[in-house]
């Protein structure tokens, strides 16, 4: 008998499908929420736009400094590749702009945080929002919103506590704010404390910490053992260091941007709670799981929400942990969401490069990061790292899609023939080759290539 299908076995070279539409669910077409409405007397966007200009004037500033003195990718712009500036060039910056070097410092930090300068190793670059600060009302609230997502950064941490309690401090302080936008004014600091002290006391009772060895009877549960008084003044402090809040000893209030900012992220997070997935206070790997069901744009959203719950670096491990797992979909979901994420992922993105599980993930990210079309991102992976990519995207689809996709998949490949393919994938050495050929081999309608894509699945399984 003969195939009625054409054995031309060439493939075409397309753009693989995302894979948050791998799974075949097909999502019911929800009514959409109205709009939302910001609190009454919150200022108009433009007003909003023209506030973090005047907030982050210096820090752009410095940005275009570096921009016209530096030149494009201008070398020996940091110190040691972590984005510190080098000596020479606050010195040079401080000369020309009229400030100290450590003023210097401090604003360049502070464009940086706010996407107006981006760091790759020695060299230094206009971010996007720099080009559009003048012109985008968008793009420079997005900066602002960067800087405030990153107020622990921007602030020096005190020297004298344990990171384990400032750690606590950070992911307690977003309910913090919450309550001062509520409140709709002036908070004592003495309000706040009690509220910190019941919320790291939750933190601690929900990873059930419980000490060892005999306990006194307890007469008043203790908050915490740490005294949070100098975390709390810390944290807002670096809060109104970066335009959230006016603090003095005794009130703290929201600035109009920061109480924005804290609206924004609420209903970023009643819009989770609305979502068929409702994942918005799930692990990393279970939220996940949840998008995996959803379209690329409702899945994109659910991400917003889930960071926007729990602080971004804390948020950014969760997620790159949950790629580093057996299942590929979630690996490839998990650098989807750290698309969403964006620049202040970019460390840690670039320190798993050398991970050959997550290598070719990175490399796309960081490639797309620096502005590559995603269509032509593919082009920075080696031909070893794209098959590699192709076995692991193959391995998602073959557990969580059908098998007519896992034969369109084969579109996707770099090699130009089946055979061709074939060699390639058994040499990669990709761990989910054997179960990714048979799963071929049973999927695909042309008898002849099912027979030598079953080969070379039994080649790859005895070492032959």
């Amino acid at each position: 008998m003969t195939s009625r299908i054409p054995r031309d076995s060439r493939l075409r070279l397309v753009r693989p499908r995302p894979l948050a539409a791998a799974p075949t669910a097909v999502n019911q077409r929800r009514p959409r929420r109205p709009a939302p409405r910001p609190p009454e007397g919150t200022p108009a966007p433009a007003e909003l736009a023209r506030m973090a200009r005047s907030g982050l004037a210096a820090a752009a500033r410095v940005a275009r400094w570096a921009d016209a003195a530096l030149g494009p990718g201008g070398d020996g712009a940091t110190a040691d590749g972590k984005a510190t500036l080098s000596d020479e060039t606050a010195e040079r910056a401080a000369a020309e702009l009229g400030l100290s070097p450590v003023q210097v410092r401090a604003d360049w930090d502070t464009a940086r945080l706010a996407g107006l300068i981006e760091v790759h190793g020695d060299s230094a670059r206009p971010g996007w929002r720099l080009r559009a600060w003048n012109r985008d009302d968008s793009a420079v609230l997005r900066g602002w919103v960067a800087l405030f997502d990153a107020w622990s950064l921007a602030h020096p941490e005190p020297a004298d506590h344990e990171p384990a309690a400032v750690a606590e401090v950070v992911s307690a302080m977003p309910q913090v704010l919450s309550f001062l936008q509520l409140s709709a004014g002036p908070v004592p600091v003495d309000q706040l404390l009690d509220l910190l002290e019941q919320r790291v006391t939750e933190l601690r009772t929900a990873r059930c910490e419980i000490p060892y060895g005999p306990q006194p009877e307890p007469v008043q549960q203790q908050p915490a053992d740490t005294p949070l008084a100098p975390l709390l003044d810390w944290s807002l402090r670096a809060l109104a260091a970066v335009g959230a809040l006016t603090y003095d000893d005794a009130h703290a209030t929201l600035t109009p941007l920061g109480n924005w900012a804290v609206w924004v992220k609420l209903e970023q997070i009643c819009v989770a709670a609305q979502s068929p997935a409702g994942n918005i206070e799930q692990a990393a790997e279970d939220m996940l799981r949840g998008c995996a069901q959803l379209r690329p744009n409702a899945a994109r959203a659910e991400y917003r929400a889930w960071l926007a719950a729990r602080p971004v670096g804390s948020a950014v491990t969760e997620l790159i942990d949950a790629a580093r797992g057996d299942d590929a979909l979630l690996r490839g979901l998990a650098f989807e969401a750290l698309r969403v994420v964006g620049a202040p992922a970019e460390t840690d993105v670039s320190s798993v490069v050398e991970e050959p599980t997550l290598r070719p993930y990175a490399l796309l990210w960081l490639a797309e990061h620096d502005g590559v079309d995603p269509e032509d991102a593919h082009e920075v992976l080696t031909r070893e790292e794209a098959t590699w990519l192709w076995v692991d995207t193959a391995a998602a689809v073959a557990d969580h899609g059908e098998a007519p996709m896992l034969v369109r998949h084969l579109e996707s490949a770099v090699q130009a023939t089946v055979p061709s393919l074939l060699d390639e994938v058994r040499a990669v050495g990709h761990p989910r080759t054997v179960q990714v050929l048979v799963a071929l081999a049973a999927a695909h309608p042309d008898p002849a290539l099912a027979k030598a894509v079953r080969r070379a699945a039994f080649q790859v399984h005895t070492g032959g």
